[in-house]
């Protein structure tokens, strides 16, 4: 319905994030496999990065452990890159002439599209605009649209497929879940059944797994909230706490609570 929404206001082609999610899932998997299996400890714990509101809280309170950021970027990100690169390439039009537009429940996804990080010399930014659910709100009412007459109309190709690992990616602890899931299969050949956290003890918003990858154990731990955060950022920079994998969102729920 919202793909309908946004070809009747005027949009030539609509691709949904899960697509990007399953791409930067697939990226930080792969990458904490190489760090993990490197036993370099002052790369570890290697931290999700698809979060600005994290990304920025680490830049400005624990500037020492920015290295242990995943250099993946976030599905908004990649997927304004593919857009500006390989969908430009299949379409036949110039990266230059294309504006990329995200949807998004977080304001902060705004700031990380600025960043200069992601401004390409030969398109600009990889993603132009960025509007927040709310607004997409507003502007399917600023054209009139009636919800009632909105039809399920698939998104387009060839960039429409995806996972459930990229459907749970918005909610707290999915991101460890599908990046974990992934490099389980890639290590051990097998697929693995749902990832069991549990809560760690006087902290709401913490959870904790440990994982047996071929007879060694993996610990990792999600937060969300910047007040949880700073409690696990605390036990790391104690030494107290040994995951080896941590992810973090700022919104308390995780992105489908930034609303």
């Amino acid at each position: 319905k919202i793909t309908d929404a946004l070809k009747r206001i005027g949009f030539d082609y609509v691709f949904d994030t899960v697509f990007t999610a399953d791409l930067t899932i697939m990226e930080e998997g792969n990458e904490f496999i190489e760090r993990f299996s490197k036993g370099d400890t002052k790369d570890m714990p290697m931290f999700t990065s698809c979060c600005p509101g994290w990304v920025r809280f680490i830049k400005s309170q624990y500037p020492h452990l920015v290295s242990r950021l995943s250099s993946a970027k976030s599905p908004q990100q990649m997927f304004g890159a593919v857009m500006k690169s390989y969908f430009a390439k299949e379409i036949g039009v110039k990266p230059e002439d294309m504006v990329t537009v995200s949807i998004m429940p977080c304001v902060a996804k705004k700031g990380e599209a600025n960043m200069e990080l992601f401004y390409e010399e030969y398109a600009g930014k990889d993603v132009d605009i960025v509007l927040t659910t709310r607004e997409l709100n507003r502007l399917i009412k600023t054209a009139h649209i009636d919800p009632a007459t909105l039809e399920d109309v698939p998104c387009d190709s060839p960039m429409k497929d995806g996972t459930g690992a990229g459907v749970i990616f918005g909610t707290t602890g999915g991101v460890m879940e599908a990046a974990i899931r992934t490099v389980h299969e890639i290590v051990t050949g097998k697929s693995m059944g749902r990832l069991e956290y549990e809560p760690v003890r006087g902290a709401e918003g913490i959870k904790k797994a440990t994982l047996n990858l071929n007879g060694t154990e993996v610990k990792v731990a999600v937060a969300s909230g910047l007040k949880n955060a700073q409690i696990i950022m605390e036990e790391i920079k104690s030494g107290k706490a040994d995951y080896q994998f941590v992810e973090i969102m700022a919104c308390p729920g995780g992105c489908v609570m930034g609303g």
